[in-house]
């Protein structure tokens, strides 16, 4: 039967958790607020609804290290294809990443995408693999996807699961305010038959505000049913176009973090680290790639 409460202390504190976990350095230097951003390869996780904003086949590669431990790496590879020639106006969204001054459009028949995440090592680990869909009609965005999670702990065996996540997102104010509310593991899935251990399920919602096209605000409250909830801030600042600085902090975890951002053509490099004072620091470093016009 397998328990993961057997895991080691460490384990148990600072694993996955089978939760919805962290996708991409930007995301980490702002303490993971990330539920109302937008048309990034990362929305696969952060919240499904977000892949409805992007414009071109992206592939994402993300990598984290947990307070220098092998056994806490994770990484992931995520590929998003729009469908459909581009529909839209104007400017950026608000909740988006501005890299450039180009027109605000989305795909016109949705955006699909598919992700393989792993956690861990030998001893305990977590594989994921997950397909995702995001549409956007106005100013509403609306996504969905399913997942495969394979719990592996050595000498006791594997169990998977099948996990189901909802995503949406409204602009609020265009161009100025935006709103994301994500459900993960809406089924309520149970991993073992022991102590009735089920999958977390997590509600996030939270806003993002932008005063202005350089500055970026963001607050979110993350509801495990069986926690607390933790509450985050961050903030993005961006002096040029092709630069980005993030600030954020997370209540429940007594969690501070920052990171940088750099668009190089076609390709947008983040890295980000986190400090918690029981446990120490976490590095995050994420690379995507968007391919056409």
């Amino acid at each position: 039967m397998l328990v993961c409460s057997v895991v080691l202390p460490v384990a148990t504190a600072a694993a996955q958790g089978n939760g919805p976990g962290v996708r991409g350095a930007r995301a980490a230097g702002l303490s993971n607020a990330s539920v109302a951003l937008a048309g990034e390869v990362w929305s696969m996780g952060n919240n499904v609804a977000g892949l409805s904003e992007i414009q071109q086949p992206t592939v994402g590669f993300y990598a984290e290290n947990r307070y220098f431990s092998s056994a806490l790496n994770v990484g992931a590879l995520t590929v998003a294809l729009p469908l459909g020639q581009s529909v839209g106006a104007a400017v950026a969204d608000g909740a988006a990443p501005v890299q450039t001054a180009a027109a605000r459009s989305w795909a016109r028949h949705g955006v699909v995408a598919v992700e393989v995440q792993r956690f861990g090592a030998q001893l305990y680990n977590e594989t994921r693999v997950g397909a995702g869909y995001g549409y956007r009609l106005g100013q509403i965005s609306l996504g969905g996807r399913v997942d495969v999670l394979q719990v592996s702990i050595e000498g006791l065996g594997s169990r998977r699961v099948l996990l189901g996540t909802l995503g949406g997102q409204i602009e609020i104010v265009p161009e100025k305010l935006s709103f994301g509310a994500s459900l993960y593991n809406l089924s309520q899935s149970k991993l073992a038959s022991y102590q009735n251990e089920r999958i977390p399920t997590v509600l996030k919602a939270g806003l993002a505000y932008r005063p202005s096209t350089q500055v970026l605000l963001l607050v979110e409250t993350e509801k495990d049913v069986e926690r607390n909830a933790d509450v985050k801030v961050g903030l993005e600042y961006r002096p040029v176009p092709i630069l980005s600085a993030r600030l954020g902090l997370a209540s429940l975890t007594e969690q501070a973090s920052a990171g940088l951002g750099l668009v190089a053509g076609a390709f947008q490099i983040d890295y980000a680290a986190a400090f918690q004072q029981s446990l120490g620091f976490s590095q995050h470093v994420s690379v995507s790639k968007s391919w056409g016009k």
